[in-house]
């Protein structure tokens, strides 16, 4: 990973990487594309993909809190302030013509 590539990364993604922080960033990111790539000759065509990371039998043992309503219905209070309303929505000028 070099200097270049990952400061292109950064502006695509939207983040800011401070210049001290590049060449560990850098490293850090090389290392994590070897790891990669190491692990890339392993067959996993008999491998299930997993639709949870822990096994079913234990999915059933986390306790859920059950749903409550905690707050009303503030609906009409919050949109009295707002420029514009229509059938209960914010009407806001067109963004994509």
């Amino acid at each position: 990973m070099d200097k270049k590539t990952l400061i292109d990364m950064a502006y695509l993604a939207r983040l800011i990487v401070e210049e001290a922080d590049v060449s560990n960033y850098c490293t850090q990111l090389s290392q994590i594309l070897h790891f990669i790539e190491q692990m890339q000759p392993i067959n996993t065509d008999h491998v299930e993909p997993l639709a949870h990371p822990l096994p079913t039998i234990y999915t059933s043992l986390i306790a859920l809190r059950t749903d409550q309503i905690t707050e009303f219905n503030q609906r009409e209070q919050l949109q009295r302030c707002a420029p514009s309303i229509q059938d209960g929505f914010y009407v806001v000028p067109p963004v994509i013509e």
